[in-house]
């Protein structure tokens, strides 16, 4: 954000904002080695929103998350597509694809079976 020329007293105050939306407020004191894997992607996923990008890539992100976390990431993630983001996003589990507009297969390194999904 500092990059972004966003002063520190707002860079920290938008990095609790999306710390909250990634039920991770709590741990907002811990180092890095403190948390675990799934905390520590939702570190992830919420510095790669602080500057709110309009493309968002994100490649398996509830792979190491519990149901419960993995539900509120696909939550946030939807709710960003609302508001005009584009999420492209690549997974294995047939569950998130489910969840997607759009899913297109890539086997083999080709392009197959575009699905729209209605």
């Amino acid at each position: 954000m500092k990059l972004a020329g966003i002063s520190r007293k707002e860079a920290n105050e938008k990095a609790k904002q999306l710390l909250g939306k990634v039920n991770l407020l709590d741990r907002l004191e811990h180092m890095p080695s403190k948390l675990s894997g799934g905390q520590r992607q939702r570190v992830s996923i919420a510095r790669a929103l602080a500057n709110y990008p309009d493309l968002i890539l994100a490649d398996e992100p509830t792979g190491n998350l519990d149901s419960e976390n993995g539900k509120l990431i696909l939550d946030l993630l939807e709710k960003l597509h609302a508001d005009g983001h584009t999420i492209l996003m690549v997974t294995h589990d047939p569950e998130l694809s489910e969840r997607a507009s759009r899913v297109v297969f890539i086997r083999d390194g080709q392009l197959n079976d575009y699905q729209p999904i209605e």
